[in-house]
């Protein structure tokens, strides 16, 4: 069956070539992840770079924005039959701001017990670790540089990407350092699964050619700005690119990375419920609202079973979907209408930990006003969100 694997780094282990996985997630649902973060706390900074406008050929935007792409390696212990064995991972990164600050995966330094850079061959640096967010795969460096000598990638707007935009992706595949690719925006809105099992959506999917060690590097548009972090590759049935690639949108990065130069850390705030989204199919079937989203489970001592919430308890197949059934529908949160599960999610992502959420719902032929307190997401992503 065809999977989602993260594009993670090739690197030596035992004198032979190693494969650093974050995490498999298969399309049936299920996923095999093992998380682990070092996290260190950085003084606030200002990142930003001069926007290019006047686009160009992939040429022209590999000039500009190859010096910043750097060659990240991850020293890791692992613990295998024979016991503790020491090896190396390999992935990409960008240079985001003249103090040197890097992005790049959570999955390619977690567990990392040293993290160095390259600009190119002769070049290693030692990083620190500024702060790291599993959630969404994202990570941030530090480097001490010089700030003339450091040329930052401008940061664009993934709201404003089309599908069939021109795209450019540069990295390090299996280590080859600074290789550029080219494609299009292939589909928006995309989901995929992060190391902690949270989901990440709104994500960019690829035909530009991206393999294991790209993990981290750039996705640029025509103009040379970094619209998202390539991050994860589908697959059939073997490793390599087969033109269906992911990346976490630089809307995401961006807010992920300021939170982490302020405090090292991200928190996301929590429900607790699995939700389904509405179709007219089903909601002529189980007589519910035709838009909105429907709670198939609650997570029982979470926010949302405090506020009273109630999942399904019957399981449905229409139109070859199958459906829980029997729960509340979500049809405004935070005072906006819900016409689906994402819209839930969005915003969520929005609030804070501790922060109240009204909700509308429908319970049987009821409408029901309710105000949930939000938690803190657990760090492994069960049940999210």
């Amino acid at each position: 069956m065809p999977y989602v694997a993260s594009v993670a780094a090739a690197g030596l282990l035992g004198g032979g070539l190693a494969l650093a996985i974050g995490s498999v997630v298969w399309e049936d649902g299920g996923t095999t992840t093992v998380v682990r973060e070092a996290t260190v706390a950085s003084e606030p900074t200002d990142f930003q770079a001069a926007s290019n406008t006047d686009g160009g050929s992939i040429g022209e935007v590999y000039r500009r924005a190859a010096p910043a792409v750097v060659q990240v390696t991850s020293s890791v212990v692992t613990q295998s039959f024979f016991g503790e064995e020491r090896g190396q991972a390999l992935g990409s990164g960008f240079v985001v701001d003249k103090d040197g600050h890097i992005v790049t995966n959570y999955h390619v330094i977690e567990g990392a017990s040293e993290v160095f850079v390259n600009f190119s061959q002769d070049d290693q640096l030692k990083a620190r670790i500024v702060g790291s967010d599993p959630a969404t795969d994202v990570a941030l460096l530090k480097i001490d540089g010089h700030r003339r000598g450091l040329a930052p990638i401008s940061l664009g707007n993934s709201d404003e990407v089309r599908v069939g935009d021109e795209v450019v992706a540069i990295g390090n595949p299996f280590g080859l350092e600074r290789s550029v690719t080219a494609g299009i925006v292939s589909a928006l809105q995309r989901e995929i699964v992060s190391p902690s099992n949270f989901p990440i959506d709104q994500v960019i999917q690829t035909d530009a050619a991206i393999n294991r060690g790209n993990s981290g590097g750039p996705l640029l548009n025509a103009d040379g700005e970094v619209i998202g972090v390539n991050t994860q590759i589908a697959t059939a049935g073997s490793e390599g690119n087969v033109g269906i690639g992911f990346a976490v949108p630089v809307n995401t990065v961006r807010d992920v990375v300021m939170e982490l130069i302020r405090t090292g850390r991200v928190e996301h705030a929590y429900l607790g419920v699995s939700m389904q989204d509405l179709t007219e199919d089903i909601a002529g079937v189980i007589d519910v609202p035709s838009e909105g989203a429907l709670v198939a489970r609650v997570v029982a001592g979470s926010p949302a079973d405090r506020a009273g919430l109630q999942g399904g308890d019957t399981s449905v197949v229409v139109n070859g979907e199958s459906y829980v059934v029997g729960g509340d529908v979500i049809t405004a949160a935070g005072g906006r209408p819900v016409t689906s599960s994402d819209d839930v999610r969005r915003v969520i992502a929005a609030k804070q930990p501790g922060q109240t959420l009204p909700l509308r719902i429908r319970r049987g032929d009821q409408t029901l006003s309710v105000t949930v307190t939000l938690g803190r997401a657990p760090t492994d992503g069960t049940n999210a969100p």
